[in-house]
């Protein structure tokens, strides 16, 4: 924080010497609006995630997406991610309700992985009119295997960081 602090103090220091008191003034009206626009999408994505955590039967969540799960829980993870509409605002709080229902740390990187590599919001709204069919398939076909590796190689991290189960 202390260094994102400096970045910011050093960024005003140099605006003002070359745009004056004026040029920050229109930076930060313009960082209040996008910050405002931000703001109801973040607070939708935390309840959201809340709401996740409460309404979804942990015992379930454990079973399908826990740490006993198997290659099954990495691949209901990775086709959850698939799916999963919205942006970061909406994946992240997701993933992290269904870290705090039962799920595993393997499953939930497979699902976070293929919302950001297979996700078929932006597949369907920039990559199939863009760069066409073909290409899209393609990429998608190659991708499926990266989020399940991540997935599984993330629960062998998780066990040899944390033996003991929960992070302290």
């Amino acid at each position: 924080m202390i260094f994102i602090g400096v970045l910011v103090a050093v960024s005003v220091t140099l605006v003002w010497r070359r745009d004056g008191g004026s040029g920050v003034r229109e930076i930060l009206t313009s960082d209040l609006a996008l910050f405002g626009g931000i703001l109801p999408r973040v607070l939708a994505g935390c309840l959201l995630g809340a709401f996740i955590s409460e309404i979804l039967p942990h015992e379930k969540v454990s079973r399908s997406l826990g740490p006993s799960s198997g290659l099954k829980g990495l691949l209901i993870g990775t086709a959850f991610g698939a799916i999963l509409p919205g942006g970061p605002f909406t994946a992240y709080p997701v993933a992290a309700a269904l870290l705090t229902v039962g799920a595993d740390f393997g499953a939930t990187i497979a699902m976070v992985v293929s919302w950001t590599l297979i996700g078929y919001g932006r597949a369907v709204a920039w990559e199939l009119p863009i760069l066409g069919v073909d290409f899209t398939l393609w990429r998608i076909i190659l991708s499926l295997p990266i989020p399940v590796l991540a997935g599984a190689l993330g629960r062998v991290v998780y066990v040899r960081v944390y033996p003991k189960g929960e992070p302290e």
